[in-house]
């Protein structure tokens, strides 16, 4: 993956509503989904939701395919990997154990070190 396809990826990626159809996408894998259910599963108007699979199947995330009269979308796989790659490609100088996928959740984000109180004036 160039860096033109990776910026175009996240690009898509950086917006909530195809952040959550591409979780949703991920979660089921190849089969995927018709374009109904994902829109009523994400509470998505259904214009609004062909916009977006629009941009992430531009963007290389997301596939297509037709099922008697239904679209059917699933997580373009290759390309998924191709950005995570593309992401990790030089990380760590050399050392990919260190960019392993781990749990990030909210409270691992917000954990501070407290400073230790300032010695500066303190009486000996």
């Amino acid at each position: 993956m160039e860096i033109k396809e990776a910026v175009i990826a996240l690009s898509a990626l950086a917006q909530e509503s195809r952040l959550e159809v591409f979780r949703l996408l991920a979660k089921l894998g190849p089969e995927g989904l018709p374009a109904g259910q994902i829109a009523e599963t994400l509470d998505i108007p259904s214009a609004t939701l062909s916009f977006h699979l629009k941009e992430l199947s531009h963007a290389g995330l997301v596939v297509s395919h037709k099922e008697g009269r239904s679209v059917i979308y699933a997580i373009n796989v290759q390309g998924m990997n191709c950005l995570m790659g593309f992401l990790t490609k030089d990380c760590c100088q050399g050392r990919p154990e260190l960019c392993t996928p781990t749990s990030c959740d909210t409270a691992t984000k917000k954990q501070t070190t407290k400073k230790k109180p300032s010695q500066k004036g303190a009486v000996k």
